[in-house]
């Protein structure tokens, strides 16, 4: 793991060592920060996005984020298995009000292929009120991929696969640096 900056050195954040910036690749929305594996399908996104009403609970924004992504994913299923709130003090983000993980799953095609996956989404969700700003950090790990995908790829053995741990330690190292991002 090694410390990453973000969105310019207004955040940092702790990453596996071993990751590919998609931003050199290919082009990437300014509120998203992408990173992916180089010897599989994983990848780590962390995206400022408008704060769901702060009135809702926040499991009615963890709820629309996660629905938000199944819709963009053109997900044929999908379902939220576990939620959990991780408490403040482990985590490294002192602006956010609360700090969410949760998992779900989603059935998904890739490039709109016949042949379907089964992605495991690792989320975390910090709502910053102050700024009206949800960050969601989202870990896709490809846990079923169907042998008729053009993702299917035989992975050597020796290679290791990012885990909930790391992404445990991604979503509680993530710290703002410069709320100035915020246009504060």
């Amino acid at each position: 793991m090694s410390e990453q900056l973000l969105y310019g050195g207004a955040f940092s954040v702790t990453l596996p060592v071993t990751r590919h910036d998609m931003s050199v690749i290919r082009q990437i929305p300014d509120n998203q920060e992408v990173f992916a594996h180089p010897n599989t399908d994983q990848s780590i996104i962390i995206e400022l996005l408008e704060a769901v009403d702060a009135q809702e609970p926040d499991e009615v924004a963890i709820s629309t984020h996660f629905n938000d992504i199944a819709s963009a994913n053109g997900a044929q299923d999908s379902k939220i298995l576990h939620t959990e709130q991780i408490l403040n003090s482990n985590i490294a983000m002192e602006e956010a009000a609360s700090c969410w993980y949760f998992l779900g799953e989603q059935t998904i095609a890739k490039y709109n292929e016949a042949a379907t996956n089964t992605v495991e989404l690792h989320m975390g969700l910090l709502r910053i009120p102050s700024f009206s700003t949800d960050i969601l950090v989202t870990f896709n790990d490809p846990v079923n991929i169907s042998v008729d995908s053009s993702s299917h790829q035989a992975v050597p053995t020796s290679v290791v696969r990012w885990n909930k741990d790391d992404f445990r330690t991604v979503l509680t190292s993530l710290k703002l640096l410069d709320a100035g991002i915020f246009g504060v």
